[in-house]
């Protein structure tokens, strides 16, 4: 099958670790995509397929106990409770400190900007610093100053962004959505946030995600948004979900 295939991983929180185990899958079977687009979680996991990381180091960081929560680092709970500089010293580790044009594949990683609503599509500058932007989940994480815009979540205009893989010329496009179905353990004012969040995203999601050729739903609702000491539980979830729908990836991918 001709033509360029896209690979677009969603927003999710901590379900978004998800992705690892689909990657991993994608990785095995030898399906390689031609263009990766990531929102927020899915940015994180976007740039490190891009860069060439180890999917398996990867998991074995994610899952080491208590590495997650060194990602945090506790916020004055003005603007967010968690400053987001820990994170981006990871990511800067992780992907080597590389810009988009350093990597082995085009990527594109979504944010928005709060201070006009437009949809931002990073494609050049730094990547750990468009995936800092990206994860910047309104009131867990300060919104980030980036190339002159205040940036937040990508995923609050469009937790899945197909149309952006399309306008990059991907003719087939795999979606990965890690947010199928929502929490129903509201137990704190953050609980209520994220929810409400996810709920005023529900429609935009629909009309996206119809744009895409093929549709990956790990079952995840389970997890929390901020559950981040689940990542096995998680990364197996994403493996399984791929490996039950292998052929018809293969048959898109290949």
């Amino acid at each position: 099958m001709g033509g360029k295939k896209g690979l677009v991983l969603g927003a999710g929180g901590a379900r978004g670790l998800a992705h690892l185990g689909v990657l991993q899958v994608l990785k095995e079977e030898n399906l390689e995509p031609d263009i990766v687009v990531g929102c927020s979680a899915g940015a994180i996991f976007g740039a490190l397929w891009a860069v060439g990381l180890d999917l398996y180091r990867a998991e074995r960081l994610l899952v080491y106990p208590g590495f997650t929560r060194r990602l945090f680092d506790v916020s004055v709970p003005k603007d967010g409770l968690f400053k987001g500089d820990r994170f981006l010293d990871v990511m800067r580790l992780l992907t080597k400190d590389a810009t988009f044009e350093q990597l082995n594949i085009p990527l594109a990683i979504v944010a928005t900007d709060l201070e006009t609503g437009d949809l931002v599509v990073f494609r050049e500058g730094n990547v750990a610093q468009a995936v800092r932007a990206s994860i910047s989940i309104p009131g867990v994480f300060k919104p980030y100053r980036y190339q002159d815009r205040l940036l937040v979540d990508g995923a609050v205009k469009n937790r899945l962004p197909v149309q952006v893989a399309r306008e990059m010329g991907a003719e087939k496009v795999l979606a990965i959505d890690v947010r199928r179905g929502l929490n129903n353990k509201i137990n704190t004012a953050m609980d209520v946030l994220l929810q409400t969040i996810e709920i005023l995203q529900e429609e935009v999601f629909r009309c996206n995600s119809l744009d895409a050729d093929f549709l990956i739903q790990p079952n995840v609702s389970h997890i929390g948004s901020l559950q981040f000491d689940t990542a096995a539980e998680a990364i197996r979830i994403g493996r399984e979900a791929a490996m039950a729908q292998c052929s018809e990836i293969k048959r898109l991918m290949e």
